[in-house]
């Protein structure tokens, strides 16, 4: 997640920018300047990026990524050969998040969702062509959506990543829908990237996304995205349920819910509500 590894990264490239430390180990802080120059890199950096950034060799800049790559911190495209932030930083951002109690900060905007829709809250983060669910409030009645913490679902078919997808800088979200094969899950599934854009655009005009029945049969998802201090989609937010509850006339008062809550999880991460429109246009 986005904000995890800024943190992490913060901690790191803080000290490394302080001229005056007494403390000084010249491969550490290249290594740290390396994991900044990719932090600012939405869309990854190669090689002779990173040497022009760094000033320094190709020689060098190959042994600290290979390096990093062993310990997951960096992780390198195998088409592109671009690298970016690896997960490693994403567990130990998430244990540095926890003592800023922003996980204690977000689980009461999805409490609140919960009560006031009844359904079932999921918070997700995209990795690469999934989403990856990191938090989960059940639905308190009988019926209720199987998927959990640490599960993962395609982009394309939910609305988790549909809502995180449309809100991804120009290209990005072309990047991700070209490396992946598109399948049926469902018969509502939309497999043809013509069909997928479409869904993107609308999803961008309304401000939220909706899975109908197209992860899994019988169920129903409306998500908005929530966005960095920077406006960058960090993760999405969702209700879902079974479609028998979460009915088509039902999504639009569920997606005012859902896009309130979002909203209010992208201001506790310091993005402004009255640059959601640039953003939205920018992108």
């Amino acid at each position: 997640m986005t904000n995890a590894v800024d943190i992490i990264i913060w901690y790191g490239v803080s000290d490394y920018n302080t001229k005056s430390s007494p403390y000084k180990v010249q491969v550490l802080d290249r290594a740290l300047a390396l994991l900044d120059v990719l932090a600012r890199q939405r869309g990854g950096c190669g090689l002779v990026d990173m040497c022009l950034h760094l000033q320094l060799n190709k020689s060098t800049v190959h042994r600290l990524l290979m390096v990093l790559e062993r310990h997951r911190l960096v992780d390198k495209n195998p088409e592109t050969g671009r690298y970016r932030l690896g997960l490693k930083l994403f567990e130990l951002g998430s244990k540095a998040v926890g003592a800023l109690d922003l996980q204690e900060r977000v689980r009461p905007h999805m409490q609140h969702l919960q009560q006031e829709t009844g359904e079932t809250v999921n918070l997700a983060i995209l990795d690469k062509c999934e989403v990856l669910y990191l938090q989960k409030i059940d639905s308190q009645n009988y019926l209720r959506i199987a998927a959990g913490v640490g599960d993962r679902c395609p982009a394309y078919s939910t609305a988790l990543g549909k809502s995180i997808l449309a809100s991804l800088p120009e290209g990005e979200a072309e990047k991700i829908l070209h490396s992946v094969k598109l399948q049926a899950r469902t018969p509502t599934t939309l497999t043809s990237l013509a069909a997928i854009r479409e869904e993107l655009r609308i999803t961008r005009s309304r401000g939220y996304a909706i899975d109908d029945e197209e992860n899994m049969e019988g169920v129903r998802c409306v998500a908005a995205a929530v966005r960095d201090h920077q406006g960058y989609p960090v993760a999405a937010i969702s209700v879902a349920g079974p479609a028998i509850r979460v009915t088509k006339n039902s999504v639009p008062e569920l997606a005012l819910a859902v896009m309130a809550s979002a909203a209010a999880i992208s201001g506790e991460l310091g993005f402004k509500a009255e640059e959601l429109q640039e953003a939205t246009v920018k992108n």
